[in-house]
């Protein structure tokens, strides 16, 4: 048996080339407006994707408390951030969407429309799930998909990240990559055709396959109830070579940057995982050095799947609570299998929110 595990995503990176209006639109959009941790120094350790050298960045981490992934929200502070030199299409390669959970599709394709004009028609999944897609103000697509389940109700529709979907060269061997490396282990369709739930998106017209897997691994963790695992949408262009994404392009640049998950155990996991064929290619404290983001404190690291697409993974070992009452969570002295009480996010909830106002 194995001597970690993966939680749940905890969020998708998503460059930006101008942070406060990322942030603000997705607070007035998705309600993604309880802030985690924020940062604003030098990104030492991702040197393998910043060109080799040290790059100065302004990110954050925020959530929804109805619950789903966060979204980390990050900047150059001192390059200008580079756009794909293309209009980024379906089956493209790297993460060209994120899922993001809904309780009412068609209720909230609704209340977004009359304020945003980059939704597309609400339509299905292959699986008959109901979704619609929404660009937002620097062209990220994100795929609405109806799901019931809600962490603290806050009577809202919309909640957090509860998945991904990737563009890959070849289905079977990305299936058992995230199948063995993440837990993806069921799918819950395989089809191939065009389809029109992506009318939306550029490339729509043309012919892929796709298939949507899941994880039938029981839950634990701390953050257990908040963050998913979620789905991982697997897409093959069978009509044209696709593109890489982040081709001549660094990590932060503007787009979906990575898919996080938490994780418990990471020595373990990074053996596994070398075993595997895909060892770490960043680790932010080797030799059991501290690494600190801001207010909070941890262990990060870095693969790629079989294409270059990044999948991080974070070990928390320090949250701050309230950080004027000196309130902060060891995470090292507590069962690390345990689900932490919602009491306390609604705590970080209110410390947060009081803060933005």
């Amino acid at each position: 048996m194995e001597k970690f595990f993966i939680t749940g995503i905890q969020q998708v990176g998503v460059g930006t080339v101008d942070f406060r209006k990322s942030w603000d639109w997705f607070i007035d959009k998705f309600g993604i407006d309880v802030k985690i941790l924020e940062d604003d120094t030098v990104a030492e350790r991702m040197l393998p994707y910043t060109g080799g050298v040290p790059q100065k960045r302004h990110a954050c981490i925020a959530v929804s408390l109805q619950g789903g992934g966060g979204f980390e929200i990050w900047q150059y502070s001192e390059r200008t951030p580079v756009p794909a030199g293309f209009d980024v299409s379906v089956g493209d390669l790297g993460f060209f969407a994120a899922r993001l959970k809904c309780r009412d599709v068609a209720a909230f394709h609704e209340q977004l429309s009359a304020k945003w004009h980059g939704c597309g028609e609400v339509g299905a999944l292959p699986d008959g799930t109901p979704c619609f897609y929404v660009k937002d103000l620097y062209g990220n697509f994100f795929q609405v998909v109806q799901q019931d389940d809600i962490f603290i109700d806050e009577h809202r529709l919309c909640g957090g990240i509860v998945g991904a979907v990737a563009g890959v060269t070849d289905i079977e061997v990305s299936m058992k990559f995230y199948g063995e490396i993440l837990g993806y282990d069921k799918v819950v369709y395989d089809e191939t055709g065009v389809f029109t739930d992506w009318a939306v998106m550029p490339g729509a017209r043309e012919k892929y396959r796709r298939v949507l897997l899941e994880s039938t691994a029981p839950r634990k963790g701390a953050f257990s109830g908040l963050l998913p695992m979620g789905r991982i949408e697997l897409v093959q262009a069978l009509d044209r070579t696709p593109r890489k994404i982040y081709e001549g392009r660094y990590w932060g640049d503007p787009g979906f940057i990575q898919l996080c998950f938490d994780v418990t155990g990471m020595k373990e996991l990074g053996r596994f995982c070398a075993i595997k064929g895909h060892p770490f290619t960043v680790d932010s404290c080797p030799g059991d050095i501290r690494f600190d983001m801001g207010d909070a404190s941890g262990h990060f690291t870095y693969i790629e799947d079989p294409d270059g697409t990044l999948i991080e993974f974070v070990e928390t070992h320090r949250i701050p609570i309230a950080k004027k009452l000196g309130w902060f969570l060891d995470m090292k002295k507590r069962d690390p299998e345990k689900m932490l009480p919602k009491f306390l996010f609604r705590v970080i909830g209110l410390v947060s929110r009081e803060k933005l106002k």
